[in-house]
C-alpha cells in the first residue's frame, strides 16, 4: 500500500504542551535553531482492528548537534461530547508501542503494549535525545485504528523539550506535516492461502 505524506511549510515552531513543576524546564538548552528535515509514511487506507504503523525519519540537516530530537503528535485521538464520560479523550487509534527501545526488564516478564522508551512527560510528545549532523533519527508508532471515518493526522518536530531549541526546515518554516488517512469500519475479508501459508485478501476458495 503506498503511503505519502503532507509537509506543511507553515511559518512558526512547533510549541510543547507540557505539565510538571519544580525547577525549570528550559534549565540548560541554549537558545538555537537548528536545521533539520522530515519525510514519512503512514498508509492512507486503513481498517478498524487491523494493525498499522506510521513512520518519520527525521535528518539533522544542519551544522550544530541537535539536542533532543522531538516529535509531538495531535491527532491520535479526538475529544467527545457523549455525555457522563469519565474521560472525553477517546482514541482514534491506540498506541500499541510509541517510539523508542524497549527497555531491558531485570526480571522476566511479558508486557502487553510496551511503550518505548521515548515517550517524555510532555502531552503526546516522543524524543529520542541528541541527533548528530547529517543523521538521521526514526520514530515509529505501532497502532491499532479503533474509529472509522476520515481523520487528518498533524505532527510537528523540534529540537528539543523546553522550547529554547527551535527545528526549521531549509526554507525556515516549521518542520512539519499531516497525513489524511481514511479508517474503513470493517476489516477487509482474509484467508490463509494454503499453498503458501500467507494471509492475503479475498474469501477461500477464491472467487472464479
Amino acid at each position: 500500500m503506498r503511503t505519502a505524506v503532507v509537509v506543511a511549510l507553515a511559518a512558526g515552531a512547533a510549541v510543547l504542551a507540557g505539565c510538571g513543576g519544580g525547577t525549570r524546564q528550559d534549565a540548560g538548552e541554549a537558545k538555537q535553531t537548528y536545521q533539520m528535515a522530515v519525510a514519512g509514511a503512514f498508509a492512507p487506507r486503513q481498517a478498524v482492528a487491523r494493525p498499522t504503523r506510521m513512520a518519520l525519519r527525521v535528518r539533522n540537516t544542519g551544522t550544530a548537534t541537535v539536542p533532543n530530537v522531538a516529535v509531538t503528535v495531535d491527532s491520535f485521538s479526538y475529544t467527545s461530547n457523549f455525555p457522563e464520560l469519565a474521560a472525553n479523550k477517546r482514541p482514534i487509534w491506540v498506541i500499541e508501542r510509541g517510539p523508542g527501545d524497549i527497555p531491558t526488564r531485570p526480571v522476566e516478564s511479558q508486557e502487553v503494549s510496551p511503550p518505548g522508551n521515548g515517550q517524555t512527560a510532555y502531552v503526546n510528545t516522543w524524543a529520542l535525545g541528541p541527533l548528530a549532523v547529517g543523521q538521521t533519527r526514526t520514530f515509529v508508532w505501532a497502532l491499532t485504528p479503533v474509529k472509522p471515518g476520515i481523520h487528518r493526522v498533524n505532527f510537528a518536530v523540534s529540537a528539543g523539550l523546553a522550547g529554547n531549541a527551535k527545528a526549521e526546515l531549509s526554507s525556515g518554516a516549521a518542520v512539519r506535516g499531516h497525513f489524511v488517512v481514511a479508517i474503513a469500519g470493517e476489516p477487509p475479508t482474509t484467508h490463509v492461502d494454503p499453498n503458501t501459508g500467507q494471509v492475503v485478501l479475498g474469501t477461500y476458495p477464491p472467487t472464479p
